[in-house]
């Protein structure tokens, strides 16, 4: 039995029309943000598996994108008959040579880590992982060093297509609100907790809707 389903399973071909409905109905300021942006078009990558979703959030994290692209696209080169290397590969390879990628030793700890994790089945595969909870998950993932529930909520939202996350310590997700309403200081993360809690369950919607306000 699959314990959170996907927005697409939960709710129907429109559910991000659904879920756009509900929360411009929450007040005017989401109505007329929600109008500004027009439909939802968050894309997910749900053929992912969870040990590759892992590691290209870690290569990513506090960069911009195009300094991300660049140091994935160094380590990727490393290993030009794969798509995407598997654990045992990355494992195999010399840390120097993947450390010339770009990669602080912090993060290149952080993914040999879930590449080891990966090898050991503490990182579940995309089966697995679609037959556990969003907390199991958070729980499971962020034993490993340097994941944190950032990272594990990224993968829920993009990987797995989860319809409920809001990542609360996501400053684009905080800010956004910020903005939503006009507030001089942005919430705290417990916060922002709170508030979402009435756009369940479509705070990945919300979420999506939230980014948009810092990226214009």
């Amino acid at each position: 039995m699959i314990l959170s389903k996907t927005i697409a399973d939960e709710l129907s071909p429109h559910a991000f029309q659904k879920a756009a409905l509900f929360l411009s109905e929450m007040d005017e300021d989401w109505a007329r943000h929600i109008a500004v942006i027009g439909p939802c078009r968050h894309e997910a990558k749900p053929a992912r598996e969870p040990y590759e979703a892992l590691i290209r959030a870690i290569a990513y994290q506090q960069l911009h994108a195009k300094a991300g692209d660049a140091i994935l696209g160094r380590l990727l080169a490393l290993y030009p008959d794969t798509s995407f290397p598997t654990a045992e590969q990355l494992l195999a390879s010399e840390p120097e040579v993947q450390r010339a990628c770009g990669f602080s030793a912090a993060k290149l700890a952080t993914i040999r880590g879930i590449a080891q994790a990966a090898v050991e089945g503490v990182v579940p595969n995309l089966q697995e992982a679609r037959h556990l909870s969003d907390s199991a998950l958070v729980e499971r993932l962020t034993s490993l060093r340097g994941v944190g529930r950032w990272t594990v909520e990224m993968f829920l939202i993009y990987s797995l297509e989860r319809s409920d996350i809001l990542p609360v310590d996501d400053f684009g997700v905080r800010e956004g609100y910020g903005r939503l309403k006009r507030l001089d200081k942005a919430p705290t993360p417990r916060q922002m907790r709170e508030i979402g809690e009435a756009w369940s369950p479509f705070r990945t919607v919300a979420a999506w809707y939230l980014w948009r306000l810092t990226s214009r």
